[in-house]
């Protein structure tokens, strides 16, 4: 083991982040280059851009919990995360080198035509994405297993200011040298941060005890098991809905306030399910229930946060005045740049001393609500690029806090032997809602005359969000 790791110096924080930050880097990339390519340099349009954002989720809903369940109990080179985050960092590395050149893929595969194009950025797209997943939950749960809780919020915060000053990074190269040149560097980084790393850091062969964690260690059945993602059952079940109506061409009829009937029951089952969790009807353990509020509130964080990412580019496009379309491109880069400065600052320097002297959950409640702020106000005034920018410093506060203490303070609520599989059902609450948004918001986009929807959007999911992690409590 190495020193620094022995006495927890403050760059081992760094080292233990970078298998983390070659995922968020991968991330950044996607954020910023894959509606962009899809849209300008093969001709998709914003319906088929939703479906190729929505084979990510679909993966990360069976990838993540089920290698974050093995690699709890897998140990293997040395280690039980490290096997999954040299595997995915490889395999972000090769889906990152095929994005810019789907064309060459589709003829080795000889699928002609748009369906055939279509097809390949739907596959590369979607083992893209699983490579991100199956390298994200070894990755965080790696932080976690490294730490202890008193080192936890440390942790993760610099985790995400190493990942966020190369999310930086990105765009700023996207920006300066354009988004094919940022795909290449994704590549290198993707490869280099996970595999190289990750020999320094020697995993503990025994995590925390209970006595240490409060936590108390059981037997997970499938009744627990579905208890604990009750707060997402509106969200799972439309998941369900939009796969297969997408892959057997299914059509449910009915047109109440824009919803089908089966939509309709997605949103009434949803609406059960939170008055479910905060009521706590099924009687759940203190540190389930608490776990059920994180998953329900975090849900309509990236509800909100998603459909900024993958629409950004058409409010950028359509609605600020006085930009040409040679720098629609760069002003998407720079904004994305803009909340990832800010999300890479805060964090260390910011969140994490406030969080030890109020609280995690205090702390990304107001963080949340400042974030729901912003979007309100690009909604309103956004057509002025200096509001936009100025919002988007806004939107960085909550961005900060979204990327880095959801997992400590979840991190304190579930078993530490379990970390992986919590780690991966924690996910579901970034993919389901990421579905809502590739789908059912792609959708609503297409059809709105004003695209400033998206960020109509944005607010009103992230307020909502805001508001559920007020019933969420700091563990003393």
């Amino acid at each position: 083991m190495l020193e620094a790791q022995k006495k927890m110096k403050t760059w081992f924080y760094a080292l233990l982040s970078l298998p983390a930050t070659a995922m968020g880097f991968g991330l950044s990339v996607q954020i910023s280059a894959l509606s962009w390519i899809l849209s300008t340099k093969y001709g998709l349009d914003i319906h088929e851009i939703g479906i190729v954002w929505a084979a990510g989720p679909i993966a990360g809903i069976i990838a993540q919990p089920i290698v974050g369940a093995v690699s709890d109990k897998l140990w293997f080179m040395g280690g039980r995360r490290r096997p999954w985050v040299i595997l995915g960092g490889i395999l972000t590395g090769l889906m990152l080198l095929a994005l810019p050149n789907l064309e060459i893929v589709q003829k080795v595969f000889g699928m002609g035509g748009e369906e055939g194009l279509l097809a390949i950025a739907v596959a590369v797209a979607l083992t893209l994405d699983l490579a991100i997943n199956v390298s994200f939950n070894p990755t965080r749960s790696l932080v976690a297993d490294c730490t202890t809780t008193e080192q936890r919020s440390t942790g993760f915060t610099w985790m995400q200011t190493v990942s966020g000053t190369f999310g930086v990074l990105a765009y700023l190269i996207a920006v300066i040298w354009g988004n094919e040149t940022l795909i290449y560097i994704g590549a290198i980084l993707a490869v280099l941060f996970t595999v190289l790393p990750i020999f320094f850091i020697e995993e503990p062969r025994e995590l925390a005890a209970e006595e240490e964690t409060g936590v108390k260690q059981e037997k997970s059945s499938i009744k627990d098991m579905v208890e604990t993602i009750l707060p997402l059952s509106g969200f799972l079940i439309y998941g369900i809905y939009v796969i297969i109506g997408k892959l057997f061409g299914l059509e449910v009829g009915g047109d109440i306030f824009g919803l089908d009937y089966v939509e309709l029951t997605c949103v009434i089952i949803q609406i059960l399910a939170i008055v479910a969790v905060l009521l706590n009807l099924p009687r759940s353990t203190e540190n389930n229930n608490q776990f059920q509020k994180i998953l329900l509130a975090h849900s309509f964080t990236w509800w909100g946060v998603q459909t900024m990412n993958i629409y950004m580019f058409f409010y950028v496009s359509t609605v600020i005045s006085g930009i040409d379309p040679e720098s629609m491109q760069s002003i998407n880069s720079w904004a994305f740049l803009v909340r990832d400065l800010i999300g890479a600052v805060l964090p260390v320097l910011v969140l994490n001393v406030i969080a030890q002297k109020t609280g995690m959950a205090k702390t990304h409640t107001g963080s949340i609500l400042l974030m729901a702020l912003g979007y309100g106000l690009i909604y309103f005034f956004g057509s002025n690029i200096i509001v936009f920018f100025a919002s988007l410093c806004i939107v960085g506060i909550g961005w900060a806090s979204l990327v880095s203490l959801p997992f400590a303070i979840m991190s304190e609520r579930v078993d530490q032997n379990k970390m992986g599989l919590y780690m991966g059902i924690f996910n579901l609450s970034v993919v389901l809602p990421q579905l809502v948004a590739s789908f059912k918001m792609g959708e609503v986009v297409n059809n709105a005359a004003d695209k400033s929807i998206i960020f109509a959007i944005c607010a009103i999911c992230l307020l909502i969000s805001g508001i559920l992690w007020t019933a969420v409590k700091d563990k003393k």
